[in-house]
């Protein structure tokens, strides 16, 4: 395939070795330093643009990139509230999207887990749930988006809990986000069940960033000539 690269940081690096392995082409990087070279003539020739850039840039790219007919794979972060629109923008134009909050293979396994363990907690209303997520100082955007999915799936399950905050609360319905930046972290995320009796404890700790990068790759692979809007379950088969 030929992908081009928007965002040419330390996860972009990442994906581009993860991705000459598979055997693949890289047409384009897009960083800070050559926005000038983001426009529909260089990205013409791309089978898949992976989007990897921050909260302040995604929604633009990715409507952008949409309307050029370019299949996106993205894993920003930060801006998810406007998810639904590029999904509608995805259906009008008959492209082709996946999104993630984390493409990790061990995450999205850790995501069911967390999804069964919600549902058998549910009626045991002793405990009561947090969440903590570590990640590395130049990470912009907190609560991070795997730490939003495991609470939002915490939620579904858990009646008792109305909302997440990212913050500590004393309010029983709120279901506590903490957040922490250290280096060099490249990402724990960890939901924990307390009650006067004991703790139960799952956790997911990423020791670098080429879990993710290869998730982005089979996310590529997966959506190349396909059209609709899929997530890592497609991927995984989940």
């Amino acid at each position: 395939m030929n992908i081009a690269l928007i965002g040419y940081g330390k996860m972009g690096k990442a994906i581009e070795q993860i991705a000459l392995d598979h055997g693949h082409h890289i047409i384009l990087r897009i960083s800070d330093q050559n926005l000038r070279d983001f426009n529909a003539e260089n990205l013409e020739p791309a089978d898949v643009a992976i989007e990897f850039t921050g909260p302040h840039s995604a929604l633009a790219n990715l409507r952008t990139m949409l309307s050029w007919h370019i299949p996106v794979v993205c894993g920003s972060t930060g801006w998810t509230e406007e998810l639904p629109s590029v999904h509608r923008l995805v259906q009008e134009t008959n492209g082709s999207f996946l999104y993630a909050s984390n493409f990790s293979v061990g995450v999205n396994i850790f995501f069911e887990i967390n999804k069964k363990l919600a549902q058998l907690m549910a009626q045991h209303t002793d405990y009561d749930v947090t969440l903590e997520e570590i990640h590395h100082t130049q990470k912009l955007d907190a609560p991070s988006g795997t730490a939003i999915t495991l609470a939002e799936q915490v939620l579904e399950n858990i009646d008792r809990k109305n909302k997440w905050v990212n913050a500590a609360s004393s309010k029983p319905d709120d279901l506590v986000i903490i957040s922490k930046r250290e280096d060099p972290a490249p990402g724990t995320h960890s939901v924990i069940y307390q009650s006067p009796i004991d703790d139960i404890e799952i956790i997911h700790t990423a020791h670098n960033r080429l879990g993710f990068a290869t998730g982005a790759v089979l996310a590529a692979e997966y959506i190349y000539n396909k059209k609709g809007i899929f997530s890592m379950k497609d991927v995984l088969g989940l």
